[in-house]
């Protein structure tokens, strides 16, 4: 179930009551005039079900609450109630199908922030994968892709996408193509002192690689593994089945290819080096077609949803 605290305009109380009454999938409704002081209103607390949560936020939106009010939300771990069986039941669908949009775009705006966090993550895990190529560590190198926050901005992109918001694309573009440089002009660094400390070499870089040569030598594989990743990825963020998302950082080689393109370049290896960086774009490529075609799917799938029986039901629950 999701708990929904709304402050709400005293004019318009009525209007969000009467809506919550008729929701099927909704429960636990409670007002408390005048409890708001900023901004001045009513609070209206109520439960809902988690499939029928993002039609009452988008019909609370067209009241203008969010504008003259507020609109909270968030998950309850444990409700022990039989009204919210009874309202998750009658709820269509399930609820680790829905998708919560407004939730979603907030979620992906916040990972798609150029902040000084993300580029540490970013920078630090290709300097993990930069020690994993060369000293051809399979270990070193899914750590690396399991530190590395790059979904974050791609999940970004592909909602932006689809909610036609340009913002949130040039936002996210902004976080992947400058924290993908800042992170590789470390790494570069990074592998010069390696290299003048006697711990990296070209030799190791240049040598026989059965581990890791994979990540400077795209192929088709490696386009259909970002396409997978990208869809499973997709769905766990929009769904309640979030522990996927560490099965799908360590699924596609983004970052270890932008550490082998670093490593290659403080070597003077163009060959690598560009290897490396159309391995990065076909794997950032196969995760943004994915997941656009997840969202377009979903968005079309709730949408018959939204105008189905989710309104309808009579009076008080």
């Amino acid at each position: 179930m999701l708990h929904l605290r709304m402050i709400t305009p005293a004019d318009r109380t009525e209007d969000v009551v009467r809506l919550i009454e008729e929701t099927v999938g909704a429960a636990h409704l409670a007002v408390l005039p005048g409890a708001a002081r900023i901004p001045a209103g009513d609070v209206v607390l109520c439960d809902v079900a988690r499939e029928a949560g993002d039609a009452l936020i988008g019909r609370l939106r067209e009241l203008g609450i969010a504008e003259r009010g507020s609109i909270s939300m968030e998950h309850t771990d444990l409700t022990l109630s039989t009204r919210a069986d009874e309202a998750e039941a009658a709820a269509p669908g399930e609820g680790a199908d829905a998708v919560l949009w407004d939730q979603l775009t907030d979620a992906t705006h916040e990972e798609s922030t150029l902040s000084l966090t993300y580029v540490a993550f970013l920078t630090i895990a290709t300097m993990i994968a930069a020690c994993g190529v060369v000293l051809d560590n399979a270990i070193l190198i899914v750590g690396a892709m399991a530190v590395g926050p790059e979904f974050g901005p791609l999940a970004g992109f592909c909602t932006a996408l689809v909610r036609r918001a340009p913002r949130l694309v040039l936002r996210s573009l902004v976080a992947l193509l400058a924290g993908f440089a800042a992170a590789m002009a470390v790494t570069v660094l990074f592998s010069l002192f390696m290299d003048a400390a006697g711990l990296f070499s070209r030799a190791q870089l240049e040598g026989a690689r059965p581990n890791t040569s994979f990540v400077y030598a795209p192929d088709w594989f490696s386009f259909v593994v970002a396409v997978l990743a990208g869809a499973a990825g997709t769905l766990s963020l929009t769904s309640a089945k979030s522990g996927a998302l560490v099965g799908v950082a360590i699924s596609v080689t983004t970052v270890p290819a932008a550490a082998n393109a670093a490593v290659a370049l403080s070597y003077g290896d163009t060959g690598q080096t560009r290897g490396s960086v159309e391995q990065l774009l076909f794997n950032m490529l196969g995760i943004v077609v994915a997941g656009t075609l997840t969202l377009l799917a979903q968005r079309c799938f709730w949408a018959r949803r939204r105008t189905g029986p989710l309104f309808s039901r009579p009076g008080p629950g």
